[in-house]
């Protein structure tokens, strides 16, 4: 219950109707009819994504990390979402196809057998016509047998969520300046040797089983990325 409250919490400060605080615990125990702890625990995952700062006797303040005139990536909630309600990316599909994690190398990445059969995706994703990302994904197909072709134009998560109830409950993310060869440069019509921003990130399950990795080379100007961290002692 308390997963479900945070993710309206999340969308609530997202689409800006909490702009400077979140309401009272009281207040917030009574719109979801729920307990004092359950409240508690879903404020604490907003406040794990970096959305809130505490302040002893007021409350729970909204951070303000979106920058003014830019895109900024959470990746304290994943990287498919972004803080600026700009609307939907678009997607033009490059590969749609299956393959072995021996086809590729992913099995070590992953931690997956080498016979282990993948979804592959590549797709340009585009901002206001304006080339945003080259997204390669993989999605274990013995826990996501189907994927729709209409998702791949949309998010993929939001339908395996509906689909499948799977849900990324964490994941390792690792950004670095990756350089583009001939053929990640041709797909996005720049310079072959061009220097970009990369995130590869594997997501688990509530079970902290892998279903999926992706690399995303991020190509929008003005793009930000914004990541939460708090000392142990202060949770």
């Amino acid at each position: 219950m308390y997963h479900e409250i945070a993710e309206k919490l999340l969308q609530a400060i997202q689409s800006g109707e909490y702009q400077t605080k979140l309401p009272t615990e009281q207040a917030l125990m009574k719109q979801f009819n729920v307990s004092r702890n359950t409240i508690r625990r879903a404020i604490d995952v907003v406040y794990q994504h970096g959305l809130l700062r505490r302040v002893q006797g007021s409350g729970y303040y909204i951070n303000n990390v979106q920058l003014q005139g830019s895109m900024t990536i959470n990746l304290s909630i994943g990287s498919g979402k972004s803080l600026a309600k700009r609307g939907p990316l678009n997607s033009k599909v490059v590969t749609f196809d299956r393959v072995q994690a021996s086809e590729i190398p992913l099995a070590q990445t992953m931690k997956i057998p080498d016979d282990t059969e993948l979804w592959r995706i590549i797709r340009l994703r585009y901002f206001n016509s304006v080339l945003y990302c080259l997204e390669e994904a993989y999605y274990l197909r013995d826990q996501i047998p189907f994927i729709s072709t209409d998702a791949l134009d949309d998010s993929i998560f939001d339908f395996i969520k509906e689909t499948y109830d799977i849900d990324p409950e964490s994941s390792d993310d690792f950004l670095s300046l990756s350089t583009l060869g001939p053929d990640k440069a041709d797909l996005m019509n720049l310079a072959a040797g061009t220097s970009l921003l990369t995130l590869a990130q594997i997501n688990y399950t509530r079970n902290n089983v892998v279903f999926n990795f992706s690399q995303t080379v991020y190509s929008y100007p003005g793009l930000d990325f914004y990541f939460h961290s708090a000392h142990l002692s202060s949770n």
